[in-house]
């Protein structure tokens, strides 16, 4: 796992099967971002039985099957999809073309696990929630900056459990190294990747409802901006958002390009969660001067001051819930609509979004 770059992080857990051998298959289709080492690993964990791939660059391919050994490469893309072995179809393809992928699955007959962002565009979420309730298949989506982060799946149990009573604000922080010598030309092109709230705002916003219990919220104010990058004019390295939830809660978060060389991992991303009886602060992959480890979490409640060290002790419970979710048509690992409200903010956030020219200091929409 590679902690320097966070196109190619891919966390790796323990084992914890919900399912016996060949009753769960699935396959890979379209290798464009690293996440999808991620999304097979937390899957195979889980018991799932992770069969073939179909990506149209054979070298992308060559490298998936030497992480994966016995895994096949297929021809072409209708050649999985028509295979009625296969359960699940996990993909990180270019964020513009995931939900058209997503169609031809269910349509399939196949559950979908996509990468985020799931979609670019609301048009897109709409034709998704008619093909889920049409087909009665699940349309998961990676939001892996909660999902396989031990210490923010700690915070969601420590909520539950009530150690700060009700949560009223939530602040989050997305910070990323760019690493912009090695990301692919899409990389830079908000058509491709919806924008920088899109993309990697989205996983802020999925915590936020997830941590605050919301089921919507509202867009109050967004903006973004390119500060460093001029010489790729389209592309944004900054950007924020402050929401509030349908319960009440307020929500500030900031997603970055600007991860400092001298950090020890790929970003510095955290979550400070305010109750009504306490607070938590979740330092996702670094301890900065302290630690180079992941996953400390800080807990301040009546009871006192606590610090946790997680990495290893909770482990990843989305991925088995998601595959029994697939097959006993529940939802306990993620509702379907909780999954489509997190991508649809994302986008309004983005749509509204106010553009800071940072030369001429001047604004527009």
């Amino acid at each position: 796992m590679n902690k320097q770059d966070g196109m190619n992080y891919a966390p790796v857990g323990k084992v914890d099967k919900v399912v016996g051998e060949g009753e769960f298959r699935f396959a890979a289709i379209g290798l464009d971002h690293g996440h999808i080492y991620g999304m097979c690993n937390g899957l195979i964990e889980a018991g799932a039985e992770l069969v073939t791939v179909y990506d149209p660059d054979h070298e992308k391919v060559r490298n998936f099957c030497e992480k994966y050994p016995g895994v096949t490469a297929s021809i072409s893309e209708a050649e999985i999809l028509e295979d009625p072995s296969i359960s699940l179809i996990a993909s990180a393809n270019i964020p513009v073309y995931r939900h058209e992928l997503g169609l031809r699955v269910l349509d399939h007959g196949k559950h979908y696990f996509t990468d985020k962002p799931a979609f670019t565009k609301k048009e897109q979420i709409e034709l998704a929630r008619r093909k889920v309730k049409e087909t009665g298949l699940k349309w998961g989506i990676y939001y892996g900056e909660r999902l396989h982060v031990e210490s923010a799946i700690f915070a969601g149990q420590l909520i539950d459990q009530g150690a700060i009573g009700r949560v009223i604000q939530v602040i989050g922080t997305g910070p990323h190294r760019a690493n912009i010598e090695s990301r692919p030309d899409w990389f830079f092109d908000p058509e491709a990747y919806g924008g920088i709230l899109c993309d990697i705002g989205s996983h802020q916003i999925e915590q936020f409802l997830h941590y605050s219990g919301a089921k919507d919220a509202k867009v109050l104010h967004s903006k973004v901006a390119n500060y460093n990058h001029k010489q790729f004019p389209a592309f944004e390295d900054y950007g924020d958002a402050t929401l509030v939830a349908d319960n009440g809660a307020t929500f500030y978060f900031r997603v970055d390009w600007f991860t400092p060389d001298g950090l020890g991992t790929w970003g510095d991303g955290r979550a400070l969660i305010l109750g009504t009886e306490g607070y938590i602060e979740v330092r996702k992959y670094i301890d900065i001067a302290r630690s180079n480890t992941g996953d400390h979490l800080y807990l301040v409640n009546k009871d006192g001051e606590k610090h946790f060290e997680v990495s290893g002790q909770v482990g990843f419970p989305f991925f088995g819930q998601f595959i029994l979710d697939c097959l006993n048509q529940t939802e306990h690992a993620m509702t379907q609509e909780h999954a489509f409200k997190a991508a649809e903010l994302c986008i309004e956030a983005q749509e509204q979004a106010i553009i800071i020219e940072a030369a001429t200091s001047s604004l527009n929409r």
